[in-house]
């Protein structure tokens, strides 16, 4: 085998047509193996020889796409002092475009004895671990184009690859749960008929099912579990492990960018899957564990855990840096999708302890040419000292406004003096963002996401249900913020399902008349549920996967037991479907719902009448005053959004205004009579109405003059145009 110096970067395996170039990193490493492995089980290593600043290297003529590998590392095993070295492990390329295989549990991937965690293990892991792939990073993209769509037009709809597309009636069962099943016409029509702009996908970096999950015969689900940051998760594609998952992810891509539909990644840069100190040794920690974790400053042996995942990368090292930095380019210039959902986003700002706004992470994604110039969302918040962040990034970032969830949900199920707090998160949230220059689109707006109750569940539990995950319900959240409409778990009483499906229709109204960039949970258009599991991260089956109505013709008959008619649940998910079409479709015809600056709350000159661009009134039609914010039964609320006062730019530049509307909320748990008020508008016509069971199609609700009461059932919500 012929072995050329090669370079030292770029890091991993880089195919160039003729041979492969390798680069790993490690600066404690005596020496390093390479180990191109052989599917009759045999392997050739070859020693990197060449070093350049602990980058070791080589180049092979011949080796082409498809060649497994791996990397042995000969250097210190000394635990006290951070080092866990070890060359009976088989290492993952941090770099890998690609994996192969899966790990067979087992004592032969860990570093130490089971039971025995002080002594040295040296079985070898090769047999039982995953492999590294060298790909071929040619595709044709053809004319493929980022939608670039402006946050201010943008609807996020997060979804799981396999979640989403396991049980669609229209797939063939080759593609359920894949990357090529995204890209199927199906999954297509309905998310641009649905009105989304944006798909964020739950993790798809490569990533591994626990040890102890699989031995009790479940799953990583979610994915939140990262061990490769520039590999596709291989159990996604359809058809091989080999580099074909890198040829159907850019597949998915594009076909979702020629339908106008932006792919965002749901990325963990937090952590690793090798877990603490007791977990196993796959990549970085036999690489170089100092350098790539976080150790206890008192104890090498342990780390410093902010995750609540077992380890915390070390976001000081040069290295991480570089790495995080590096995979966030190749999956914007290679893989070409269109921005980022950070989860556990305050670890990546903790240099040392705090969490730091002024991070080395945050100045090297600012300077970035590539990575500042597409959607970055962070989780605000970790579980460490002072980890929840909430309108604390910097100016560049949007964040999943918590406060937002909390607030919405409090107001629908009646908790008192809501009303002030809600009237920031309506508008924008203006009190966590104005303050360092960015605007409502800095708000990603959300009721339910994958974490929790999903938004039939938020109506129907107010107790979680995780005994399937095997931990007696001590999993999840507790404190939900839900309310069962009175009965606890399903229900076949027809008032009850009434007023559920009422809430639901409020949430999504809520959430969609907001100002700031909503993001609906996949599924919760139609109102899918977890059966009360408000953590189904380890349930890869019926409980986590989206059910899909039928289409109207082909009722679904109710199983054996089932106490709800499937024909009432599969006419209820499609009046559901229909009326949240129907909201994001009102959302994105009028630009009075997703301003790109915040309210003024004063009189906007050359508009009609001087109204000002926002004005809140009472049930009564009067001005609210500072006593009728903070009364504790207050529940109810009209608000008046005026088009006159936005302007967008039409299709030859002019600027074109939009329609003013009245938007009632009616929080209380009786009937309340609304006066419109009398110098607002002469005409209004109902367009949404979450007290009718289609909720209104717009433009065909009744007309409404000044000063007219209309009459809210409990908890509703009427959303009014002025004629």
């Amino acid at each position: 085998m012929q072995v050329w110096p090669g370079q030292p970067y770029p890091l991993g395996a880089t195919y160039d047509g003729a041979g492969t170039n390798f680069a790993v990193f490690s600066e404690v490493a005596h020496r390093i193996e390479l180990c191109l492995l052989h599917d009759d089980g045999t392997q050739d290593a070859v020693e990197l020889r060449e070093t350049d600043a602990f980058v070791r290297h080589a180049y092979l003529p011949g080796v082409m796409p498809g060649q497994r590998y791996g990397f042995r590392v000969h250097g210190p095993y000394a635990p006290e002092r951070g080092h866990r070295c070890n060359a009976a492990k088989l290492l993952l390329d941090p770099y890998a475009k690609a994996v192969s295989g899966r790990i067979d549990w087992g004592e032969a991937v860990y570093g130490y004895p089971f039971g025995r965690p002080e002594r040295r293990n040296d079985a070898d892991s090769a047999p039982h671990t995953m492999a590294s792939v060298v790909v071929n990073p040619y595709f044709d993209w053809g004319d493929d184009r980022p939608p670039r769509t402006d946050y201010h037009r943008t609807v996020i709809y997060e979804a799981h690859v396999k979640g989403l597309t396991m049980r669609h009636p229209k797939l063939p069962d080759e593609l359920r749960g894949t990357y090529a099943a995204l890209a199927h016409p199906a999954v297509i029509e309905h998310l641009t008929e649905l009105g989304v702009t944006t798909l964020e996908l739950m993790p798809v970096h490569q990533f591994v099912h626990d040890h102890r999950l699989v031995d009790a015969g479940l799953a990583n689900y979610w994915g939140y579990n990262t061990i490769g940051f520039f590999a596709p998760h291989n159990a996604y594609a359809s058809w091989g492990d080999r580099g074909q998952q890198v040829l159907e992810f850019k597949s998915a891509v594009r076909a979702l960018h020629q339908a106008g539909i932006e792919v965002i990644l749901d990325v963990v840069y937090n952590h690793t899957a090798e877990g603490d100190h007791t977990g196993p040794t796959l990549s970085f920690r036999g690489l170089d564990n100092a350098s790539y974790y976080r150790l206890a400053a008192d104890d090498l042996r342990h780390y410093t855990d902010t995750t609540g995942t077992g380890n915390s990368l070390l976001m000081r090292h040069p290295h991480v840096l570089q790495l995080i930095m590096d995979s966030l380019r190749y999956w914007v210039s290679e893989m070409h999708v269109d921005g980022f959902r950070f989860d556990l986003a305050a670890t990546l700002a903790r240099q040392f302890h705090e969490v730091d706004r002024l991070s080395s992470f945050f100045d090297l994604v600012q300077q970035d040419p590539v990575v500042s110039r597409v959607k970055l969302i962070a989780e605000p918040w970790d579980v460490g000292e002072g980890g929840y962040q909430v309108g604390n990034f910097p100016p560049l970032w949007t964040e999943w406004n918590g406060k937002y969830r909390d607030t919405v949900r409090d107001l629908w199920r009646g908790r008192p003096r809501t009303l002030a707090e809600f009237a920031s998160r309506l508008t924008g949230s203006s009190d966590l963002y104005q303050g360092d220059g960015r605007r409502p689109l800095a708000s990603i707006n959300f009721v339910t996401c994958h974490d929790g109750f999903t938004l039939r569940d938020l109506v129907t539990y107010e107790r979680k249900r995780n005994a399937a995950n095997g931990e007696d319900d001590r999993d999840g959240e507790n404190d939900n913020r839900s309310w069962n409409c009175g009965v606890e778990g399903e229900s076949d009483d027809p008032r009850v399902r009434a007023l559920r499906a009422r809430q639901m229709r409020n949430f999504v109204a809520t959430l969609l008349l907001s100002q700031g960039v909503p993001m609906l949970s996949h599924g919760d258009e139609f109102g899918r549920t977890q059966h009360g599991n408000n953590n189904a991260y380890c349930q890869d089956n019926e409980v986590a996967w989206v059910r899909w109505p039928p289409p109207a013709a082909t009722p679904t008959p109710a199983p054996a037991g089932d106490s709800e008619p499937a024909a009432a649940a599969d006419l209820e998910a499609r009046r559901m479907l229909a009326f949240t079409r129907s909201l994001v479709w009102l959302r994105r015809d009028h630009p009075v719902f997703r301003r790109r600056r915040f309210f003024h709350g004063r009189p906007v000159t050359g508009t009609h009448d001087a109204l000002s661009d926002i004005a809140w009134f009472t049930a009564s039609g009067t001005e609210m005053r500072q006593r009728d914010w903070q009364a504790a039964p207050a529940n109810a609320l009209m608000v008046f959004l005026n088009g006159d006062a936005i302007s967008e730019p039409g299709p030859r530049g002019e600027r074109v205004r939009d329609d003013s509307f009245l938007l009632l909320f009616n929080a209380d748990s009786a009937p309340l009579d609304f006066t419109l008020p009398p110098h607002h508008g002469d005409h209004w016509q109902v367009v949404v109405d979450t007290a009718l069971p289609d909720g209104v199609s717009p433009g065909a609700g009744p007309m409404a003059r000044a000063g007219d009461r209309l009459t809210l059932v409990d908890r509703s919500m009427v959303v009014l145009r002025r004629g």
